[in-house]
């Protein structure tokens, strides 16, 4: 149980750190990795609907077996991202820098899945 603890604590504090100044970056985005966005609509949706999931990580860090069945949309929130990143890499749509920026994405849901194993009764 201290690993599913340790590692839904460390997956909402990562992503805390990653999601939430992207409510302050809209115009680096456009800048740093062009073209401007031209929908802010989904960047803050994004940004809204990720932000929020970190606090669901930080839920279930706080009584795995309580929440445990919630690790299983975690997981798909984790392969949502990461999975979407591959395929459009695959495609040719994506440089292989923007396609590794799923790969934190990729190891959590790893660690997501053994926590769920590791915490069956």
């Amino acid at each position: 149980m201290k690993f599913a603890k340790a590692v839904f604590w460390a997956a909402g504090a990562f992503g805390v750190l990653a999601l939430a100044p992207l409510y302050v970056l809209f115009d680096l985005v456009g800048r740093y990795d062009p073209p401007s966005i031209t929908h802010p609509q989904f960047y803050y949706g994004f940004a809204g609907v990720g932000l929020t999931w970190q606090f669901v990580f930080f839920i279930i860090a706080g009584d795995p077996l309580r929440y445990r069945p919630l690790m299983i949309p975690a997981v798909l929130e984790k392969l949502s991202y990461a999975g979407a990143l591959l395929v459009l890499y695959l495609q040719g749509r994506i440089s292989p820098l923007q396609a590794a920026t799923g790969i934190p994405d990729a190891l959590l849901m790893v660690l997501f899945v053994a926590a769920f194993l590791k915490t069956r009764n």
